[in-house]
């Protein structure tokens, strides 16, 4: 099998929004953002859009902007922190929220670092405010 042919074309076209977003640099995160978000369905876009006041709402110092065409949100030195992944652009079960290596959540020599959602509910919303507390803290 080719290098190529393991893609699947939801990956393939992730790919090719990062390049794209590597081209614009520091534009427009927040717009770039929210674009993406409205471009979501159903609750893919009901918890994207409510991941993104929890992060507005818990860690106002982080950044919105797109990493591989998702939300995703970035400390000042423009890391990403955590993200948020539809279920439906790649065609799975679930929604992820995720948190890459700038997140502060390590705990002991092992700690979850992606969690998947198929709805919000208070419970869920009060884990997520702490889980973003945390990755900024």
């Amino acid at each position: 099998m080719k290098p190529a042919e393991s893609f699947t074309d939801e990956e393939r076209e992730a790919m090719k929004e990062r390049a794209k977003e590597a081209k614009r640099g520091k534009a427009d995160g927040e717009a770039d953002c929210l674009a993406k978000i409205a471009e979501m369905e159903g609750s893919d876009k009901q918890i994207a859009e409510r991941i993104h006041q929890l992060v507005k709402e818990h860690a106002p110092e982080l950044k919105a902007k797109t990493w591989y065409g998702m939300p995703a949100y970035a400390n000042a030195a423009g890391k990403g922190v955590c993200f948020f992944q539809s279920a439906g652009k790649f065609k799975v079960r679930y929604a992820t929220l995720g948190f890459n290596e700038d997140a502060r959540l390590d705990e002991g020599t092992m700690w979850p670092s992606a969690y998947a959602l198929t709805g919000l509910g208070d419970a869920e919303e009060r884990a997520i405010a702490a889980l973003i507390r945390k990755a900024v803290g």
